[in-house]
């Protein structure tokens, strides 16, 4: 990101209320993340496995955690916390101008919280109730009843509350078993863009508090989900599971019904999971297993192969 007017070293430390190391005049010129730098730019880390790298980057400007011995005539902003830093910078330095306004539908018992801004072209049901400081993106469809808690981000058109996939099979077709229950949504959730998320035949699909979904994410009906869990894109998860906090399932996992994820669980990218996982391991392929397996197994198989 390219700043819209250099600010100084010294000036960001000063924002930051941080140390800083070099010509306090040096002007920054940009703001960018460390394989994206160019002469100019202030880039951040905060691992220790990254620190040579960005200190041998383009990046003329690094916001880290400690002070290295040799900077490689680096200027350098000192913070106990270079990520958290490093937003308030985004924040201050970059304000896009949403569409907000009135030209969006909006049923009846409606409860908007104060400081919640909605862009238009939005849909939000009957009896929806949106708490504190949320942002609603275009087109995004909110189904009567769902409840959404504070601070909550949804992007544009993903589909909240939406019936459940749920029907019988009879010798002249399908009966479809209606829905009643709702989507809760808790503080702090973040959906991006086309995401869906059913509500429960009868009770409640819950979304705990700290958890983001990438774009593209499908949460069946009925679905009960913990805090700060990681859903990549394209993940697909079938109604009734049960799933704990902590829990992240990389791109194209897909999750059968009515299972448990333990707290903690990991499913790596294009994973099947087709029965309950234990928590605090990390599960590859299909049907996913521990990946300390599955890694053994394909080093064995590659051995049989050059063996021949």
């Amino acid at each position: 990101m390219q700043l819209p007017h250099p600010i100084t070293l010294e000036q960001a430390a000063h924002f930051l209320r941080c140390r800083y190391v070099g010509e306090p005049n040096a002007p920054i010129m940009g703001l960018n993340e460390i394989h994206k730098v160019r002469p100019g730019d202030l880039t951040f880390v905060d691992f220790h496995k990254y620190y040579q790298k960005a200190l041998h980057s383009a990046a003329d400007f690094i916001l880290m955690d400690q002070e290295p011995e040799d900077r490689n005539n680096k200027s350098l902003l000192i913070s106990d916390h270079p990520f958290d830093d490093f937003n308030k910078l985004i924040k201050r330095y970059h304000q896009p101008t949403p569409i907000i306004g009135d030209r969006y539908y909006r049923g009846v018992d409606v409860q908007i919280g104060p400081g919640t801004q909605i862009m238009e072209q939005a849909v939000i049901g009957d009896g929806v109730v949106i708490g504190r400081d949320c942002l609603i993106y275009p087109h995004v469809v909110i189904y009567p009843g769902t409840c959404i808690g504070d601070r909550v981000v949804i992007h544009a058109h993903t589909v909240i509350g939406q019936d459940a996939f749920y029907f019988k099979r009879k010798p002249e077709g399908y009966d479809k078993l209606l829905s009643c229950g709702r989507v809760l949504i808790h503080d702090d959730v973040e959906m991006g863009p086309g995401c869906t998320v059913s509500r429960g035949v009868s009770g409640d699909t819950i979304i705990g508090a700290g958890t983001k979904f990438d774009a593209q994410v499908h949460i069946g009906h009925g679905v009960e989900m913990g805090k700060n869990c990681l859903m990549a894109a394209q993940v697909g998860i079938g109604g009734k599971t049960i799933i704990g906090n902590e829990v992240k399932l990389w791109g194209q996992v897909g999750v059968q019904k009515d299972i448990r994820i333990g707290d903690g669980a990991e499913v790596l990218g294009q994973s099947g999971i087709t029965k309950s996982i234990e928590g605090g391991k990390v599960y590859f392929g299909t049907p996913a297993l521990d990946v300390r397996q599955v890694y053994r197994e394909m080093a064995w198989i590659r051995s049989q192969a050059r063996a021949k």
